[in-house]
């Protein structure tokens, strides 16, 4: 009867002190920064599968700058060719290099976009007009779920960092998460404007 109430009482002690310290916290914070980084990536993955079909149809523009539609080529090799893991949301340096990749691919269909206000044809063209709304909204997707991780991460990282619960991060191994930089937030900022009003 005493052992039974001992070890009731140390499982009540035990709960109240993993509570009070933050771990119930990081379970949650942890859960919800992975959902929000799969939706990131998920978005991400929406914009690569247009760029076959951007491709595909800037293409048909015969005098078309090769030069810039070669870019967007190399970009999405690049982008699509880093492998992530759930390892990669701890890991600062795999992080960057994702970041990097589809900073790239960005600035190259940004460029695309721009280039292509002076094709009439290509412009006129509706599998195309189709295909920039399509981005955009991607790109808007994009910055939505950007900002929610960025929002999750930095809730993350304040507990992580924070006295008491930093030393429940120290002894279950919750580590600092990496989160975008403010040189790629002012590149996101500016998702590709369409206007099909220009001549």
């Amino acid at each position: 009867m005493h052992s039974r109430f001992l070890s009731f009482a140390f499982a009540a002690m035990l709960s109240l002190l993993l509570t009070g310290c933050g771990y119930n916290h990081f379970q949650t914070l942890d859960e919800q920064t992975s959902a929000a980084w799969s939706e990131v990536l998920n978005q991400y993955q929406r914009r690569a599968d247009l760029v076959p079909n951007i491709v595909a149809t800037v293409k048909g523009e015969a005098a078309f700058e090769q030069e810039t539609l070669t870019k967007v080529i190399e970009a999405r090799a690049k982008a699509t060719s880093i492998q992530v893991t759930p390892a990669t949301l701890n890991d600062p340096a795999a992080f960057s290099k994702f970041q990097a990749a589809q900073g790239e691919l960005g600035s190259a269909l940004s460029r695309l976009m721009a280039v292509s206000e002076r094709y009439p044809d290509l412009k006129a063209n509706q599998g195309f007009r189709d295909l920039r709304v399509q981005l955009e909204g991607t790109e808007n997707r994009i910055t939505v779920a950007r900002n929610r991780y960025i929002k999750t991460v930095l809730e993350y990282n304040v507990l992580a960092r924070s006295f008491p619960s930093n030393l429940t991060a120290m002894l279950f191994g919750y580590k600092v998460k990496p989160n975008f930089t403010v040189a790629n937030e002012a590149q996101i900022s500016a998702p590709p404007v369409v206007d099909f009003n220009k001549k």
